[in-house]
Parts: C-alpha cells; sequence; structure tokens
C-alpha cells in the first residue's frame, strides 16, 4: 500500500498537520502508538503567536465558544519577572487555557472530519527511504506490516523513532542540577485570598500564573479546577534522588518549606482527575541539527526539546506543522517550485534556536545566587522600557522572526516575512476579519487597491491563489500576498513611487507557489 504522506505521533503536532494537508487536499496517514488518548495531564495551555493561528483556521471560537477574536494578554512573565503588556498596542502576546488533553480532543475531531485516517495502536518502529519514498515498518495490535509513503514526518516526541532512524543529529546539554516536583493539591481556603486567588503564607502574598523566586528555589501556583492548585517548586544542587522512589505530596511539602521557608498544608484532591504527582529531575535542551533528511523531516518535540518556563512549547511545534503543511502539499501536488521544502528547515530551525535562548535565559534568571541576583535587578530595570517588553514578548510570541521572502521587492516593507496583521476588512459580500478568508489555508493575494491590474497578474495561478478584492480602514500596502502560514510574501510598491501596483507580484507568486497553469 502507497500513501502520500505517513505522519508518525497523534500528539497535537501531529493531529494539525494531518489538517493542514488534508485542508490543502492530501489524505495523510496518522500513526499513533498508543491505543487510546493518554490520561496524564500536561501543558495547561498556548502562549504566543499560535492562539492567532488557530483563529485564523477558525479554531479558536471553535476551541473557546468565544464570539470574539484573541484577545491580547494584559501580562505575562520572563524568569519569574513580572511583564507588563498593558500598555503595549497592539498587544504582541496572546493566551489560550485549555488542557493539552482537550486540545488534542479537539484536533482529532477536526482532523476526522477532514477524512484524515487515524490509526491508534500502530506503533513506527522502522523506516528505510530512497529516492523515491520511504517505506516504514509498522508494529500493530493486527500484526505487523510495512508501509510505503512519499514523505514521512515524525511528530514522535522527544525521543522520536523517526529522527533517530533517519539519521538527525539531535546536539544539546542535559542540565543535572535542578529538581522539578509539582502536584495537583487541596490548599487551606484560609491562606487564598477569595478576590485575587493569591497565597498569603511567610508574610507574603504569592500570586498565581508567576514563578517566584527565592533564596533557596522558585515557587510557583495555579488553579485550573476550582479548589485545587497546581504547586511546582524548582530547586538546585540537592544531590543525586533515587528516581525508583515515587513521588508524594508530601515530598512537595518538604519541598514547599524549604524554598519559601513556611509550611503550607497539602492534601491530595477529592475529584476524580487525572492529577499530576511527578518529580523530574534535570532537564534537556536539543535542537535537531536538521529538520530535514531526503523524504523524512521532523517537527514539535522530535525537532526541539528545551525548558517548559514561558510555555513556548505547543506554540513552537504548532507553528513547525503549520509552515510545513502547505510546503509538503505543494510537493505532492507537483507545483511547489525548486527548493520549497527545504525553507521550512530554513524558517523554523532559527525559531526553535531563539526559543532554546530565551528558554535557557529564563532559566538562567530564575536560579539562585547573588549574581543572578544583581542580574535580575539589572533586568528589571530594562523592562520599564515599553519597546523592550515588546520586544521580549515578541520573542516569546514567535513573531520576532522575518523570513526571507526573496528580491520580489525591491524595496521591502515592514510587514514583509512577518505575520500578516488581523486587519478589518470591507467586501462586496460585507465586512469580515483577514482571519475569515484563511479558514481554508491556501495562499491569499489580498487587493485593496481596486482596479484589475493584481488579479490580471495572478491569474495564471487561480487554481491554487485566492484572490480578494476589499478595502481596509488601516494603512497597508494596496496589494498583499499572504502564504498558507499566515506570512506575507509580497507587498505591492508605495505609491508615491510611481510604480506599477504589481511590480514584483510575479516573481513572488513563481517563487512559492511555482509556475502559472
Amino acid at each position: 500500500m502507497s500513501v502520500d504522506v505517513v505522519i508518525a505521533g497523534g500528539g497535537p503536532n501531529g493531529l494539525m498537520l494531518a489538517c493542514e494537508l488534508s485542508l490543502a487536499g492530501v489524505r495523510p496517514v496518522l500513526l499513533e502508538r498508543l491505543p487510546e488518548p493518554g490520561e496524564e495531564p500536561r501543558a495547561n495551555g498556548l502562549v504566543g503567536r499560535v492562539v492567532q493561528v488557530l483563529d485564523s483556521r477558525g479554531l479558536y471560537r471553535r476551541f473557546t465558544g468565544a464570539s470574539h477574536p484573541p484577545v491580547p494578554a494584559p501580562f505575562f512573565m520572563f524568569g519569574g519577572m513580572h511583564l507588563d503588556l498593558s500598555a503595549l498596542d497592539p498587544g504582541p502576546l496572546h493566551i489560550l487555557p485549555i488542557p493539552q488533553r482537550r486540545l488534542e480532543q479537539l484536533l482529532q475531531e477536526r482532523a476526522l472530519e477532514l477524512g484524515v485516517e487515524i490509526r491508534r495502536g500502530h506503533e513506527l518502529v522502522d523506516l528505510a527511504q530512497d529516492g523515491d519514498g520511504v517505506t516504514v515498518a509498522v508494529h500493530a495490535p493486527g500484526g505487523d506490516y510495512e508501509l510505503r509513503t512519499r514523505y514521512l514526518v515524525g511528530c514522535d516526541g522527544a525521543h522520536s523513532v523517526v529522527r533517530k532512524r533517519a539519521g538527525i543529529g539531535f546536539p544539546g546539554a542535559t542540565a543535572e542540577d535542578v529538581v522539578s516536583r509539582s502536584a495537583h493539591a487541596v490548599l487551606p481556603a484560609s491562606a487564598l485570598d477569595p478576590a485575587t486567588g493569591e497565597l498569603l503564607l511567610a508574610g507574603a502574598r504569592w500570586r498565581p500564573f508567576m514563578f517566584h523566586r527565592t533564596a533557596h528555589g522558585v515557587f510557583a501556583l495555579a488553579s485550573f479546577e476550582p479548589g485545587v492548585h497546581l504547586v511546582t517548586t524548582m530547586e538546585w544542587g540537592r544531590g543525586r534522588i533515587d528516581e525508583r522512589v515515587p513521588m508524594t505530596l508530601e515530598e512537595l511539602r518538604d519541598s514547599v518549606h524549604r524554598v519559601l521557608g513556611a509550611d503550607l498544608p497539602m492534601t491530595p484532591p477529592a475529584s476524580r482527575g487525572p492529577h499530576v504527582l511527578r518529580r523530574l529531575t534535570g532537564g534537556n535542551t536539543r535542537l535537531a541539527d536538521r529538520y530535514r533528511a531526503g523524504r523524512v523531516l521532523v517537527a514539535g518535540d522530535a525537532a526541539h526539546v528545551h525548558s517548559a518556563v514561558g510555555g513556548p512549547g505547543l506554540n513552537l511545534g504548532l507553528q513547525d506543522v503549520v509552515n510545513l503543511g502547505w510546503k509538503l502539499a505543494a510537493e505532492v501536488h507537483g507545483w511547489a517550485p525548486p527548493g520549497l521544502l527545504d525553507t521550512y528547515h530554513g524558517e523554523r530551525h532559527p525559531v526553535g534556536r531563539r526559543v532554546v535562548t530565551h528558554t535557557r535565559a529564563q532559566a538562567a534568571l530564575l536560579a539562585p545566587g547573588e549574581e543572578v541576583t544583581a542580574l535580575r535587578e539589572l533586568f528589571a530595570e530594562l523592562l520599564e522600557h515599553k519597546e523592550n517588553r515588546r520586544h521580549i514578548a515578541e520573542l516569546m510570541a514567535g513573531s520576532d522572526i522575518r523570513y526571507d521572502m526573496g528580491d520580489a521587492c525591491p524595496v521591502p516593507h515592514p510587514l514583509l516575512g512577518r505575520p500578516a496583521p488581523d486587519l478589518s476588512l470591507a467586501t462586496d459580500a460585507g465586512a469580515v476579519r483577514l482571519a475569515d478568508l484563511t479558514h481554508g489555508a491556501r495562499p491569499l493575494l489580498l487587493d485593496l487597491g481596486g482596479g484589475d491590474e493584481l488579479e490580471e497578474t495572478a491569474a495564471g495561478w487561480k487554481d491554487r491563489v485566492d484572490v480578494v478584492t476589499a478595502t481596509s480602514s488601516r494603512r497597508v500596502p494596496a496589494g498583499l500576498l499572504i502564504r498558507p502560514d499566515g506570512y506575507v510574501a509580497w507587498t505591492s510598491p508605495d505609491e508615491e513611487t510611481g510604480d506599477p501596483v504589481s511590480l514584483g507580484l510575479r516573481e513572488a507568486l513563481a517563487t512559492w507557489f511555482g509556475v502559472p497553469a
């Protein structure tokens, strides 16, 4: 049996990639080794541009039930330091609280609606590739089998079999001296401020959803279920721990006492759960040396692992697959220009390196020591300036990287190579948001100047590029070519130059969407 694309791994990244490919007219086969979705609690939400990406696919309202578009977060944190974003317009960072189990459930529902074939209990155990495709060996309940595919994408996690079998290196480092403990627990009502949710302990107020650094470690608490808190500590340099000894609530309580210098009574939750009760020692920071090896590609944790401080993992991985999906579909359909698939590594690998950089920086700012305290004091001074807060917020959002869009625009506009803003548009059919026009994950040529020149120039690409004529109250170029991942690939020249409005458009269309039909 032969298929166009096999995806190994049925977590959020694999499911989102399957949806993207399906929207582009490719029917992938998704292999997931677990027979049923896992019950273990993992991530608690999405942070960064991925929230706007979900909105651009019509998924934000579906996931939240909200009738409004995503609203920027008024604050966040960096290395346990408060990041006031309320004065920044437009707000650079978005947050969507959603348990990973729920996220996977919703993405699976969407994938099945789009006709994705999901094979649960089917584990990829080996692969062999040649110039025409990849043969994968699959272990399954009904018997082992082989599957032939044109392309294979590994979304199979940090211990990726795909990455290892494809010979993709995974260099990095392992931190040995940090112990992190987390558990869901019920805290005394007398120790909680009902108005703010703050914990009142040791003569201080401990704000939820923040990392608090003390002289002896880090403390955090958050509540995603009424009456139940997720309590976390981090400690440095406490020596080796016997991993065979199960984590207990009493062990966490002792750790809280060491970090805060006060006792915090905790009891197990009475609700069904599942609940967190875990201890993590050390931590890996690794980045694949390449995201593509022939017809094998990797994304998500298979391509990068790092500290979870700041919640960057799903933001990074889901944007990986949205970048990859339309390019892979173009290869399958046969219209991809030369080198298009290589731009996946070229564009996303630097973003992965940026996440490695900022998570390491945050871990350093949380560590104990007088030198770190001095560094934090200086860093706090820098964060008093709005432009520095914006810089950090855009870094964490994953929107600070500018993709190279080639030479089609002689005078690059500030929007070129960056995510398109969610414009409010007036069309013949009525008022729409730009995000409403991108649910189908197709390239979009937005004509905001009227006339026929842009549409006539793009006529040869009408089978793969949508053209929408509209007006915008916001001052932007008269023409915008927007890739399926939401990035601006071309802008029309400034009217004052006197150049034709379509200058460079044909070159940009050919660069990203191949030769005209």
